[in-house]
C-alpha cells in the first residue's frame, strides 16, 4: 500500500485549519497543523510534507518569511492562503516561491482540487549527475548549459540552483531559439492544462530566471511586448 502524501497546514485560526484537515483527510492525505511561523518551520523539518498550505497572516514570522525560509531548504510545493486579494500580494507570494495563491474565504472542495493539481504537476528533480544517455535533453550556448535530463544548469562555469519548473521553462525556450511563445503557450506546456492559475506565473518565473542568468553576448531571454517571450539568439 502506497504511503499517504503529507500536507502541512499553517494557520493561526484553528477552526479553518481543522476544516482543511478534515477535507484533506477524507481524500486520504495525512495532515499536520501548525499555528504560527516558528512552529511551521519546526514541523516542516520533522514532518517532511509533500505540500504546505500556508496562511500569510501569522503571529511572529508571517507567511512570506516562512515561505522564504522553506525555499532555502527545499522546493516543496506551497499554496498560500490570504484574505488579501490585491495583485501586489499575489505577485509577492509567487516571487517568494509559492506555487498557488488562494483568497479567503474559499471553498474547501476547490482548495482540495488545487492541492491535487499542484501535486500532480510537481515533480522531484533527479539527482544532478552527468548524463550518459544519447538522448539527453541538453542545450548549450556560450557560458550556458541547460540539462533537463539531470535537471542541472551551468552558467559561467558555475552550477545554478533552480526549482524544476524554472529549469523546464529555461530548457523549453532555449531549445527553440528565436521562437516567440505566448504566456498561455508556456503555461500550458510547462504547467499543464489542469493548472489552476494565471499567466502571471510565467512572468514571475521569467523574472527569477533573469535574476539568476544574465544575458550574454549573442543570447538573451527577451520580452516580446504584447505577446510573450523568446530565447533570442543573434547569429554572428
Amino acid at each position: 500500500m502506497a504511503a499517504r502524501q503529507k500536507i502541512l497546514i499553517v494557520d493561526d485560526d484553528n477552526n479553518i485549519a481543522e476544516l482543511i484537515s478534515l477535507y484533506l483527510t477524507k481524500e486520504m492525505f495525512e495532515t499536520r497543523i501548525a499555528g504560527d511561523g516558528e512552529e511551521a518551520l519546526t514541523y516542516f523539518r520533522e514532518f517532511d510534507p509533500n505540500l504546505v498550505i500556508l496562511d500569510l497572516m501569522l503571529p511572529g514570522k508571517d507567511g512570506y518569511e516562512v515561505c522564504r525560509e522553506i525555499r532555502q531548504i527545499r522546493d516543496t510545493p506551497i499554496i498560500m492562503l490570504s484574505a488579501k486579494g490585491e495583485t501586489f500580494d499575489k505577485v509577492l507570494g509567487l516571487e517568494l516561491g509559492a506555487d498557488d495563491y488562494v483568497i479567503k474565504p474559499f471553498d474547501s472542495k476547490e482548495l482540495v482540487a488545487r492541492v491535487k493539481a499542484v501535486l500532480r504537476r510537481y515533480k522531484t528533480a533527479p539527482a544532478k549527475t552527468p548524463s550518459e544517455t544519447p538522448n539527453a535533453k541538453i542545450v548549450e550556448y556560450p557560458h550556458l548549459v541547460v540539462n533537463q535530463t539531470n535537471y542541472s544548469v551551468i552558467y559561467n562555469d558555475q552550477s545554478i540552483d533552480m526549482p524544476p519548473k524554472e529549469i523546464e521553462l529555461l530548457y523549453f525556450i532555449a531549445s527553440h531559439p528565436n521562437q516567440v511563445f505566448t504566456r498561455e503557450q508556456l503555461l500550458d506546456h510547462i504547467w499543464g492544462f489542469d493548472y489552476i492559475g494565471d499567466t502571471r506565473t510565467v512572468d514571475v518565473h521569467i523574472k527569477r530566471l533573469r535574476e539568476k542568468i544574465k544575458d550574454y553576448g549573442n543570447w538573451s531571454i527577451a520580452t516580446v511586448w504584447g505577446i510573450g517571450y523568446k530565447f533570442e539568439v543573434k547569429r554572428s
